[in-house]
């Protein structure tokens, strides 16, 4: 008899432990959805849109001052510093989850590592050395801008189907808060979360004009501010905002049109480019390895070294020159 209780009580001892260790971990994984889950990270990025403004009146000051770092410390030592909201509006720009402190250790450590690196192991100078500390430094700056320059032309490829999206819920009698919203719903990513932040600031209490400005800055597109231009110059002196908003997205479609036809035209000359800016590096690996000691002067003679060095420079000019000359503003 005494055996069966015991076996009964260590069946629901089981039970229970099981049950336990079920509605913690269902309770670890409600806490990391509510921090980090997908719903959790996208009110965090449109938060973060909202600290783009410039903007410092009552109705937009509350969600305005977004931490420059994960850590209080250097956060506190960053906000006293000159121009980093200015760094940290490029960073969300480019639709990165960077804060600033991250993009500057990642400039400070690849700056280190080169300098460290060319005096090192290449036995260089250290004006040579601070050369290379730059140039690798720079490398996480020029990748956020590479990053912002494609997601503003992702945005800029969007822009005429929102156009036409706005337009028609207007025809169907929607009010233009609710075509915002519309937008945010129905389109893809990145311009989306734009419009959706527009919707989201208007209902914080932000009036029209202030959230299409926020817009402007968060997103700054020729094409989006003439949108902003003509909604803000309807509401103030009347007009068909639906045809409007038409005209400007055949005018923006158009013009896209224009900037394709203009690069495929100039493909040749930038792919000509490309070749006399690779060439010299090809023929030089090529040349060291079928014949080393043709080549060895350059690398361990002051004259071959000066030589390369002159070369680089030159070569650096000419890549500007070029560049300057394949790239068409439309």
């Amino acid at each position: 008899m005494s055996l069966s209780v015991l076996e009964n009580s260590f069946l629901v001892m089981a039970v229970l432990v099981f049950v336990t260790v079920l509605l913690v971990l269902e309770s670890l994984y409600l806490m990391w959805r509510s921090a980090r889950g997908p719903e959790a990270t996208k009110l965090q990025q449109r938060i973060k849109a909202l600290s783009v403004s410039r903007d410092h009146t009552s109705q937009t000051q509350l969600l305005k001052q977004r931490m420059l770092s994960d850590l209080p410390a250097v956060d506190r030592v960053l906000q006293r510093l000159p121009r980093l909201r200015t760094l940290d509006r490029f960073i969300l720009q480019s639709g990165l989850n960077w804060t600033v402190a991250k993009l500057l250790s990642a400039c400070i450590i690849l700056g280190v590592v080169a300098l460290f690196a060319v005096q090192v192991f290449a036995h260089q100078s250290f004006l040579w050395g601070l050369a290379a500390a730059v140039v690798f430094g720079a490398i996480p700056v020029m990748y956020v801008r590479y990053m912002r320059i494609r997601r503003m032309a992702k945005i800029e490829r969007q822009l005429p189907d929102t156009l036409d999206l706005i337009t028609r819920a207007l025809r169907a009698g929607h009010a233009f808060p609710s075509a915002l919203k519309m937008s945010g719903e129905e389109m893809a990513q990145p311009i989306a979360g734009e419009f959706s932040t527009v919707h989201d600031e208007i209902n914080f209490g932000v009036s029209l004009q202030q959230a299409l400005s926020h817009l402007c800055e968060r997103v700054p597109i020729t094409d989006l501010r003439y949108f902003v231009v003509a909604v803000l110059t309807q509401r103030e002196s009347g007009g068909n905002l639906t045809e409007i908003l038409g005209n400007l997205s055949h005018l923006v479609r158009e013009r896209l049109k224009l900037m394709a036809k203009v690069r495929v035209l100039s493909s040749d000359a930038k792919l000509s480019a490309w070749i006399l800016g690779l060439m010299p590096f090809f023929l030089g690996a090529v040349m060291s390895l079928l014949n080393p000691e043709f080549m060895k002067p350059l690398w361990t003679d002051p004259i071959g070294i000066s030589i390369i060095r002159s070369m680089l420079i030159v070569m650096l000019v000419g890549v500007f020159i070029m560049r300057k000359i394949v790239r068409i503003r439309v």
